[in-house]
């Protein structure tokens, strides 16, 4: 029988300074003053906390959350979208590098796709991205969707406000491209910028028009080389097709410009027009009141999941609608029927 080795002086020392250190990273005024003179290690603990599940370290979060909430705002909230293939990657590494000569901060968001079977993610943005990664000007962080949208945008969200608070002036948010995650990033974002392909057949059926709506502003990548000519001429088709969609409320008219990620041509330009952008939407107040309609969204948003939340938790649910379902699906049941029953349920035990 072996016998166990009693730790001496020096491991005891070193196991309660290791204890000491992993406490200290738990303090949400330390994290906070961290990440207000910008440690992206602080940072990106306190992102992790308000992912976790644990509602220990979720409330730890939302603590240094409310302590940043005052130095956030101060930024301009770009969305990027666009089909897979279409360059986003590519097109946010030069983008995001030009930006940071330029003087500024960025930060990218990355809201990944994820495995319905396995749960796993890619989360490869930062593989993707290996210049920016390095970026001392750069923060980049993905997070995977694990099949809910919804929760993800919301902590995406979240994600804004303590990039912001760490001194982040710009702020890209990149989308899974299909789907409801547009609407949800154009909910959150300022300015939004839809990247398209040229020469990939008629580019106008390929695109739904309530996201050429969303679109502040439309771009066409990969214009370089055998491709520059077929993107002038989508350029010009979306142009013409702009023009039978309604006017913006804040009065701006939606740009189309093409750009070669290759050849770092044309992100001057588009960067020009963002600012352009932001300094018009600043004057005649639409940020101001666009970003308070996008707080009251959230706050709805929250409140139904937060109650979704609640419902599934309930005691005896999971098995009651397992009961329920079994009366459906033989024909005892409308699924109005079935979701009464449920409801019922669900406020018996309230």
């Amino acid at each position: 029988m072996t016998n166990k080795k009693t730790p001496n002086k020096a491991q005891i020392e070193r196991l309660l300074a290791r204890r000491k250190q992993h406490e200290s990273q738990l303090n949400p005024e330390l994290i906070t003053e961290k990440i207000l003179r910008g440690d992206k290690t602080a940072l990106s603990d306190a992102i992790t906390l308000i992912e976790n599940k644990i509602e220990a370290k979720r409330t730890i979060g939302q603590t240094i959350l409310s302590n940043c909430l005052p130095h956030s705002g101060k930024s301009i909230r770009i969305g990027i979208t666009g089909v897979p293939g279409v360059g986003k990657s590519s097109f946010i590494e030069a983008f995001g590098t030009h930006l940071t000569e330029q003087g500024c901060k960025v930060a990218v968001l990355a809201i990944d796709p994820s495995s319905e079977i396995s749960k796993g993610s890619i989360l490869g943005d930062k593989t993707r991205m290996i210049e920016l990664s390095a970026n001392p000007n750069a923060f980049i962080r993905p997070t995977a969707t694990s099949g809910s949208l919804g929760g993800v945008a919301h902590k995406t969200r979240e994600t804004i406000l303590l990039c912001e608070a760490a001194g982040f002036d710009t702020i890209l948010v990149e989308t899974v491209g299909v789907g409801q995650s547009e609407t949800e990033v154009h909910s959150m974002t300022d300015f939004f910028l839809l990247l398209m392909l040229a020469g990939a057949g008629d580019e106008l059926q390929g695109i739904k028009r309530g996201i050429m709506e969303m679109a502040d502003t439309i771009l066409i990548t990969k214009a370089d080389g055998k491709n520059v000519k077929p993107a002038n001429l989508a350029r010009t088709e979306y142009k013409n097709a702009l023009h039978l969609f309604p006017a913006k409320e804040n009065n701006w008219i939606p740009k189309v410009e093409t750009v070669s990620a290759m050849e770092n041509r044309g992100l001057d330009k588009i960067w020009k027009i963002i600012k352009t952008y932001d300094q018009m939407t600043h004057s005649n107040g639409w940020k101001d009141s666009n970003r308070k309609a996008q707080q009251e969204y959230w706050m709805k948003e929250s409140i139904q999941s937060q109650i979704l939340e609640e419902f599934y938790q309930t005691k005896g649910i999971q098995d009651k609608i397992k009961e329920i379902t079994n009366d459906l699906n033989v024909g005892k049941l409308t699924s109005y029927q079935a979701a009464e029953l449920i409801i019922k349920y669900y406020k018996k035990q309230k």
